[in-house]
């Protein structure tokens, strides 16, 4: 495969999970990619589902030019907030009764704030325990201990009555129902896409305002840095990913994704343990 011209700079958005990190842990290798594409002038964003309030600091500390969180919900560049969008709130009580009704275990997300009814944390680790278990304490950069339900439930806020909380998005883990029945009777306003854990099935899922995806957050990011689309490179790997690779430039999709995820894509890379990021920005000529 032939490299990108490499005297123009790029802007290239990265996906967290299964993309840049593995259940939270980021390899060497993908950081010290994002060090040099930075240093050689080139512009590096995390375009991701999670909102900010689960993005560890260490996933963080490389330094990135912005972030989009939440699927497109909430964009920052330079620690500027531009975009932050969220449910109606007579939307986010229906949504909240939808998911309470078919016994949902579930997170409600706000940029800086995750918020769960009492006792769903207990749910959430019976559910992704087995999904976890041979990464939980896991070490990470300079033997740094990465346990990925804790990421999730580190930032929680609990209470009994959730209605007339704020937020961007629901990720579901587990439901008496499949959530596309859960969803069907909300109406047009509220999307759906599967989770990024496939192993959770269609009982778990991300629900989020329609409209809302990882593309809007970079048209943002474009118009106000005044990129050409061309010259904007994304990477990701799951069904939130779809729209932003077929909105980039050159759409990178990472090995072993679902069909539509590969078909969306110009080009596919490995995933974290084959150091993907790393070996797809060094083809596209950003570290050299």
């Amino acid at each position: 495969m032939s490299s990108l011209p490499p005297t123009r700079p790029r802007a290239v958005f990265l996906d967290i999970d299964g993309t840049y990190a593995d259940h939270g842990l980021v390899p060497d290798a993908h950081v010290e990619a994002v060090e040099l594409a930075r240093s050689r002038g080139h512009r590096v964003f995390l375009c991701t589902g999670r909102p900010l309030a689960m993005i560890a600091d260490r996933i963080l500390a490389p330094g990135f030019d912005g972030v989009i969180s939440g699927a497109g919900a909430h964009v920052e560049v330079g620690g500027e907030l531009l975009v932050d969008t969220r449910f109606d709130q007579d939307l986010a009580d229906r949504v909240i009764d939808a998911l309470d009704t078919h016994n949902a275990a579930y997170i409600l997300e706000a940029p800086h704030s995750l918020h769960g009814r009492r006792g769903v944390d207990l749910r959430l680790r019976d559910v992704l325990s087995p999904i976890f278990a041979a990464r939980e304490q896991t070490h990470g950069r300079h033997g740094a201990t990465v346990d990925p339900t804790a990421d999730i439930l580190a930032p929680m806020q609990y209470a009994d009555d959730l209605r007339g909380t704020s937020f961007a998005k629901v990720s579901c883990f587990d439901s008496d129902t499949p959530l596309t029945e859960v969803v069907a009777d909300l109406g047009p306003a509220v999307g759906l896409v599967p989770s990024s854990l496939s192993a959770l099935g269609d009982t778990a899922g991300e629900i989020y305002v329609s409209g809302i995806h990882k593309a809007v957050g970079i048209r943002v990011v474009q118009d106000y840095l005044g990129l050409l689309r061309e010259d904007i490179i994304a990477i990701g790997d799951s069904a939130n990913d779809l729209e932003m690779l077929r909105y980039a430039g050159i759409g990178v999709a990472v090995d072993g994704a679902t069909p539509d995820v590969l078909a969306a894509a110009d080009r596919t890379t490995g995933g974290p343990a084959e150091h993907g990021v790393a070996h797809a920005l060094a083809e596209l000529g950003l570290l050299g």
